[in-house]
């Protein structure tokens, strides 16, 4: 499993999926959608070992692409969290939750 944060959003890899996955769709995603944050380390699986928590925090571009691309070319192994501040008190209120 891979964690990492970026200015507003938590993504995990199930990069055990990674292995299996013959598109790699997910780097694709995200060097033509954002600025190539995720690669492909040297086993075949989704990484940002190449760049330092600083550099992931600087250039994530919190464009998703990767997670979509993983979801529909992949083997849906990217989950993005989103933050929405407030959400919870609202689904609360709303009687939703």
């Amino acid at each position: 499993m891979l964690e990492f944060s970026e200015k507003s959003i938590k993504v995990r890899i199930e990069t055990s999926k990674c292995d299996t996955c013959e598109t790699k769709a997910c780097a694709d995603a995200c060097k033509k959608y954002a600025r190539g944050l995720l690669g492909i380390d040297d086993q075949g699986r989704a990484s940002v070992a190449h760049r330092n928590e600083e550099e992931v925090m600087r250039l994530g571009t919190e464009c998703l692409a990767c997670e979509f691309a993983c979801k529909f070319y992949g083997n849906d192994a990217i989950k993005i969290d989103v933050a929405v501040e407030g959400l919870d008190e609202y689904v609360k209120k709303r009687g939703l939750a």
